[in-house]
């Protein structure tokens, strides 16, 4: 069973940059396209970045400019750099990967949450 475990989120001032990481685990995985997505309060969860396992990049275009999405395929990490952050960026920040296993499927980690006050 591939665990996905996502840190790095906390509260920051407007302006500020974060870093978000979300680490794959379980043996002998094969991990295809990763993503970001996140949900504010009241609101549905809703794409922020994917990358897919080759490195082609998608962003929601409210993010675009200010995040950039990257991955180590070794470790099977991705990581959110978010720079600029604005309030309206404040929001439970999930990770999403792609499984490849003979029945391919998608795994959430839980979430972190993401705080910008202004």
């Amino acid at each position: 069973q591939v665990q996905l475990v996502e840190s790095g989120g906390t509260l920051v001032q407007a302006g500020g940059s974060l870093r978000l990481s979300c680490a794959a685990s379980g043996s002998g995985i094969s991990i295809g396209a990763m993503g970001w997505y996140s949900q504010a309060p009241g609101k549905q969860r809703e794409l922020v970045a994917t990358i897919t396992s080759g490195g082609s990049t998608n962003y929601a275009d409210s993010v675009k400019g200010r995040f950039t999405i990257s991955r180590d395929n070794a470790k099977n990490t991705v990581y959110l750099q978010m720079n600029s952050l604005k309030s309206e960026d404040t929001a439970v920040y999930y990770c999403n990967a792609l499984v490849m296993t003979l029945n391919p499927y998608y795994q959430w980690g839980q979430g972190t949450q993401v705080t910008v006050s202004s």
